[in-house]
């Protein structure tokens, strides 16, 4: 079984069987993000279902400092049919419980929610260890500015479910995300958003190769 380190950073992803779009709805999307947040934690004694029967109003932000923490959320993206996560791990060789906790209860749901059977993932997460601070800056911005990549939003900071708009406020690079080696907001606004046009055409390059 793969060890995953205290302290090492990871690229952590995964997309849904035959690309089906599992995230498409918007309350599908909030439900991830969700579970992302709840499964995040040592002391959890019980699912995600049953937690929101009591706590109905239950919204995560995971880009936030708690205690009790398996990962940091560094960044992190939802997409129609697959996820980013950029995170560091915070409790040696949690991760392959904690994303299996997070796909299992995210199929769960779906599966009662749309009432089919099977598979939702594609495969086992995939992940890439992140080995300098020049791979984790164009990481974090390949999924930060990955929906405007993909023409879903003009904006980055307008598709809701990923973690740009919290880089944008708050003086979040200086105080909290410490790893990010771009910490004035302005600088890694303009970083992200003059990449915009290069990466979609690497995207449509890459689609004409594989094509």
């Amino acid at each position: 079984m793969k060890k995953f380190p205290e302290g090492k950073i990871y690229h952590v992803f995964n997309k849904s069987i035959a690309n089906y779009p599992i995230f498409k709805d918007l309350n599908n999307s909030q439900r991830f993000i969700q579970v992302l947040d709840y499964y995040n934690n040592l002391l959890v004694q019980s699912n995600l279902g049953n937690y929101l029967k009591t706590n109905k109003n239950y919204s995560p932000e995971l880009l936030t400092v708690k205690d009790d923490r398996l990962i940091k959320f560094l960044a992190y993206c939802i997409m129609p049919d697959h996820y980013h996560l950029l995170i560091e791990i915070l409790k040696e060789n949690c991760l392959s419980k904690y994303i299996n906790d997070i796909e299992n209860s995210y199929s769960r749901f779906f599966n009662i929610k749309f009432n089919r059977k099977g598979p939702l993932w594609q495969s086992n997460f995939k992940f890439i260890l992140i080995k300098s601070n020049e791979q984790l800056l164009h990481i974090s911005r390949y999924i930060n500015i990955n929906p405007t990549t993909n023409y879903l939003v003009e904006k980055p900071e307008d598709w809701i479910f990923s973690s740009y708009k919290y880089y944008l406020n708050n003086n979040i690079l200086k105080n909290y995300l410490t790893e990010i080696s771009i910490n004035d907001t302005d600088s890694y606004k303009n970083f992200c958003e003059n990449n915009i046009d290069y990466q979609r055409k690497l995207k449509l390059i890459k689609k004409l190769i594989m094509e």
